[in-house]
């Protein structure tokens, strides 16, 4: 483990198009069709959400620590809870054998967390015994198979119609894609971004590329400059992952590299 490999590239600083890129997709809309299956998928969410707070006696329970990033998380699920406001939803996009997800749910409690990947085998590891520690999977933990470009799509939707609010969007996987030729295959100068961007109040990425990092900062900054749009809070900075929430952050972390991530904060 301890001789992971670190990214290497033909790039040695921002991609040269990737103002070009990102401003013509800010300016456009994705429009691929919607694949079934993830539509499928996404009705198995919806229905948990609707379940989860149908069967909510309780108060919610605060968010543990993290403050800074989530101010306001437990007054928006009490008034979901209430039905006086969208449902608040967590994605945990990337989220691999699921290992994230189960840290996220503990870390809010009171919001249902969803973790999206698109391989079966992957999905399978999920909540098992060496992840758990022992303890149950949280009960607000929910697991999904679903291409994430389309699922996106459609929980935009939701939260435009005022279903669904999404105080945090987790997206963990590297996904770095590293040769130059691959760049438009990075979240941030693919079509989906704005989208991405609309999605969460709080969007955070982690990578151990810091290349990718500081691209997604930028592009972040100018899809919000594209839209005229001010008060967003964008911090690319690297981090100590005391208590590595993936596998990947276990690996690289294990081989002494350098982690970063991105948060990418709107107005409360």
């Amino acid at each position: 483990m301890s001789g992971a490999n670190s990214v290497t590239s033909n790039q040695e600083t921002l991609h040269k198009d990737l103002e070009e890129v990102v401003r013509k997709y800010a300016r456009t809309t994705f429009l691929r069709p919607i694949a079934d299956h993830t539509r499928e998928a996404f009705a198995e969410v919806e229905e948990f959400v609707r379940k989860f707070y149908a069967t909510r006696n309780a108060d919610p329970v605060p968010a543990q620590g993290r403050d800074d990033m989530m101010s306001g998380v437990t007054s928006v699920t009490r008034n979901a809870d209430n039905g006086t406001a969208p449902r608040a939803v967590i994605l945990d996009s990337g989220c691999g054998t699921g290992e994230s997800t189960i840290h996220i749910a503990r870390r809010f409690p009171g919001i249902p967390v969803i973790g999206i990947d698109k391989s079966c085998a992957r999905l399978n590891k999920a909540g098992n015994p060496s992840q758990t520690a022992g303890e149950d999977v949280p009960a607000n933990a929910f697991w999904i198979r679903a291409e994430l470009l389309d699922f996106w799509r459609l929980a935009l939707d939701y939260v435009k119609a005022c279903k669904w609010t999404i105080p945090y969007h987790a997206v963990y996987y590297p996904n770095p894609w590293p040769k130059q030729s691959e760049a438009t295959r990075r979240f941030h100068m693919h079509p989906i971004f704005p989208t991405l961007l609309a999605l969460g109040k709080t969007i955070e990425l982690r990578t151990n590329w810091e290349i990718y990092a500081r691209e997604f900062a930028e592009a972040a900054r100018i899809v919000f400059d594209e839209r005229a749009e001010a008060g967003m809070t964008i911090k690319c900075e690297s981090f100590n992952s005391e208590k590595p929430e993936t596998a990947f952050e276990r690996k690289y972390k294990e081989a002494r590299q350098i982690l970063w991530r991105v948060l990418v904060a709107l107005p409360q």
